[in-house]
């Protein structure tokens, strides 16, 4: 990359969602470097399911194939590094990373997913991904017909149980604490059979991240396969924020149906923007994200 060199995009973020919108970029001949520090969110995940042609794969042989289909194209460039600052200069952006290195872009688009903030039980980190995990279609099929916990609470829980229950008979919501269901959730909860616990968990049984058992603050113990979890999460990348990108009530980058966040200039795409968390799903609004972007550049071009 030359020195001084001012591109037409950065994407902040190398996994799905960034390639994908890198892909969709390339193919346009917008110049265009991807930052990526190589942490993306589902990393311990053994496989990655409900994507077509890649069903089964691990998520490093998927994000391995799609970026050397993107290495590809010579107008995308590639930064190993963590983006740490970001400011707006006029119509410009300038990303710099930890390293020290600096970056001039006409447009931004942040592909950076977020952290998952994993509760104080001890095994959940070890199973997270594996036995503990967060969706039903990316993960519901591999384990039907098992003994499955849900951990979570009121809406979510009831959200989650609706859709689980349509996996396996042996289903119980585990609330660590006196449950927040309505009467008309409770009521229907016991008329499919679906056990709600609110015994305190204190740890995870397991081997390796197979779960065996939950263990309960009072020593007694559950056997379960899998465990559906909702955990908080944070963004992963500060600089949306620091730039006035607004978050919602949920705590996902606020965008437009064009990917647009409040700040112009500035896109989203991928977990950091959207609660449907699966590879699919990022590749298309990368692809989609990229579109958008490329439209409006040329565009400007054209006028």
């Amino acid at each position: 990359m030359e020195k001084d060199k001012i591109f037409d995009v950065i994407i902040i973020g190398g996994s799905y969602a960034g390639l994908s919108a890198a892909m969709s970029l390339g193919r346009s001949l917008k110049q265009t470097l991807v930052i990526d520090s190589g942490n993306p969110c589902n990393q311990k995940t053994p496989h990655s399911h409900n994507f077509l042609t890649q069903d089964g794969n691990t998520p490093k042989e998927i994000s391995s194939l799609a970026k050397q289909q993107v290495e590809h194209y010579a107008s995308v460039h590639f930064f190993e590094g963590f983006a740490s600052e970001g400011v707006k200069k006029g119509n410009q952006f300038e990303v710099k990373t930890q390293s020290g290195h600096s970056f001039l872009g006409k447009k931004l688009i942040f592909a950076s997913g977020i952290k998952d903030i994993m509760p104080d039980i001890k095994g959940f980190s070890d199973c997270w991904g594996k036995t503990v995990i967060h969706c039903p279609y990316c993960h519901g099929y591999e384990f039907k017909g098992k003994k499955t916990g849900i951990f979570a609470q009121g809406d979510r829980a009831f959200h989650l149980a609706s859709l689980v229950n349509n996996l396996t008979n042996e289903l119980t919501i585990l609330t660590s604490g006196p449950a927040s269901f309505s009467s008309e959730q409770s009521l229907m909860l016991k008329k499919h059979n679906i056990i709600v616990d609110e015994r305190e968990i204190a740890e995870i049984e397991h081997q390796n991240g197979q779960m065996q058992k939950m263990v309960f603050q009072n020593g007694e113990k559950l056997d379960l396969d899998a465990l559906y979890a909702a955990v908080p999460f944070q963004q992963h990348s500060q600089i949306p924020m620091d730039l006035g990108c607004e978050l919602n009530e949920q705590g996902y980058i606020k965008t437009d149906m064009l990917q647009r966040t409040t700040v112009e200039g500035v896109y989203a795409c991928g977990d950091n923007s959207s609660p449907m968390r699966s590879v699919a799903n990022a590749v298309h609004f990368g692809n989609f994200t990229g579109a958008v972007v490329n439209k409006e550049l040329t565009e400007a071009l054209f006028n």
